[in-house]
């Protein structure tokens, strides 16, 4: 904002629901921002909550322009605020769990200044916690019948002093992903795992305990810096309890999206130790809608979010048809903001699950090219009869109590993809008209070398 005599007038829109004391901090880290305050609008959509929060948004921000829908529509929501930009030079998405230094604007909007060209500016996203590593070690077996994987134990549940934690811990290196169970949610963990563990404060020792499970009887050592900790691991629940101190250290959330080779949306950076390898600005293929700020004329040009994805996706379907178009995006890690991640649905949940599985078809089938579209649908087809043989019959073969839950969700996702086929198709024709820019140089840009990932 450097040289400017008068600020550009920005809105900030916060898609709220059942945001509770989360939406209220994110207010709160708002109204300390660096910015001058006739130049700034704060608008909050509420999805039509029911906790009592809109009530107090309005109660304790009598300034924030709070606009309630009828009727939960999902991130869509947002246009709600995004139809009446006239007047308005920049607008912002901030998700209503996050919180911003007070800095956060400043870099972003100068950032946008700098390159007219530019359809948005994307800060460094951390994540709202600070972490602690906690190891596990074991004996590891080939469960066989089409699953590669080396299996150690099943992670099922994390204290920390007692406190429950699992919805905010980090799965680390040698962990094998969220997978749905009987008795909840778990990952099995390779010969070595490393578990980050959430901690508020910035000092003291914290007790960690670990609930763990194996198929077969195994020796599990947990070590959190302050001495390991042994134990025989069976089929039976195991709760192991270490202590764990050391430097808390920052995690990154995002900064900004990729695109993988098999279409597959990601978070820049995501799980990474920040060491400052992605303080460098550069131009991204996609921005996070969980904070990012945006120029009109780049929204005016090629549209809003897609309200038929409702939730997922539809912040990198609208990349996408930017980028199909001439408009760039960069990150502006000087911008800085904290997220806690997946509060609304929960990573892992059926509704996450769901959708993203849903409108990664959606979005491909719409903007990318028909290989990468047609073979992304095969391969989930292919990717579900693998987990049907590993979940299912396996366990039936072998007298065991299979696991229907992962491959019913997977069908359930396709098969939603498949019946709005028609409109994405009708959708793509539309698109594939407005596209100046050649396939070729879209996948060029969608997943270019990162710095090397720090654990």
């Amino acid at each position: 904002m450097e040289g400017h005599v008068r600020a550009p007038l920005v809105r900030i829109i916060v898609l709220n629901y059942q945001g509770g004391e989360h939406v209220l901090r994110c207010l709160e880290s708002l109204a300390l921002l660096e910015w001058p305050a006739d130049r700034l609008q704060v608008v909050v959509v509420d999805n039509a909550s029911t906790d009592g929060s809109a009530e107090e948004i309005a109660r304790r921000f009598p300034h924030v322009d709070l606009r309630r829908q009828a009727t939960n529509t999902g991130f869509p929501a947002n246009n709600v605020a995004l139809v009446d930009l006239d007047g308005v030079d920049l607008v912002a998405l901030l998700n209503n769990d996050a919180t911003v230094e007070p800095g956060w604007l400043t870099p972003l909007v100068d950032a946008m200044e700098q390159d007219p060209t530019l359809g948005a500016a994307c800060p460094k996203i951390l994540f709202a916690h600070r972490y602690l590593d906690v190891v596990i070690g074991s004996t590891t077996y080939r469960p066989g019948g089409g699953d590669p994987r080396e299996l150690g134990v099943r992670l099922e549940g994390v204290t920390v002093d007692g406190v429950d934690r699992w919805a905010d811990l980090q799965l680390g290196q040698g962990l094998h992903g969220i997978e749905p169970g009987p008795d909840g949610p778990f990952s099995w963990t390779a010969a070595r795992a490393v578990v980050r563990v959430p901690v508020d404060d910035e000092s003291g020792p914290h007790r960690v305990a670990l609930r763990l499970r194996s198929d077969r009887p195994t020796t599990v050592t947990v070590d959190g810096r302050d001495g390991p900790v042994t134990a025989d691991v069976g089929t039976t629940p195991t709760t192991l309890e270490v202590v764990v101190d050391g430097p808390r250290r920052d995690v990154i959330n995002n900064v900004g999206s990729r695109v993988l080779p098999d279409g597959s949306g990601a978070d820049r950076g995501f799980l990474e130790v920040d060491e400052g390898q992605h303080d460098e600005p550069t131009d991204v293929f996609a921005w996070c809608g969980g904070s990012v700020l945006l120029r009109p004329a780049y929204l005016r040009s090629v549209g809003m979010f897609e309200e038929r994805f409702f939730l997922y996706y539809e912040d990198t379907d609208l990349s996408w048809r930017g980028q199909a178009q001439g408009w760039r995006y960069r990150t502006v890690p000087a911008s800085v903001c904290r997220h806690l991640h997946a509060t609304s649905t929960g990573e892992g949940s059926p509704v996450f699950q769901h959708y993203v599985e849903r409108n990664r078809l959606l979005m491909l089938t719409r903007n990318a090219p028909p290989g990468l579209a047609a073979g992304a649908a095969v391969r989930h087809l292919l990717a579900t009869a693998s987990y049907a043989r590993r979940d299912v019959v396996r366990p039936l073969l072998r007298g065991r109590r299979p696991s229907t839950t992962l491959v019913r969700r997977r069908l359930r996702s396709w098969l939603a993809w498949a019946q709005l086929l028609p409109w994405a198709l009708a959708s793509r024709a539309g698109l594939r008209r407005r596209q100046i820019v050649p396939d070729a140089d879209l996948a060029s840009r969608m997943d270019p070398p990162t710095p090397a990932r720090v654990s």
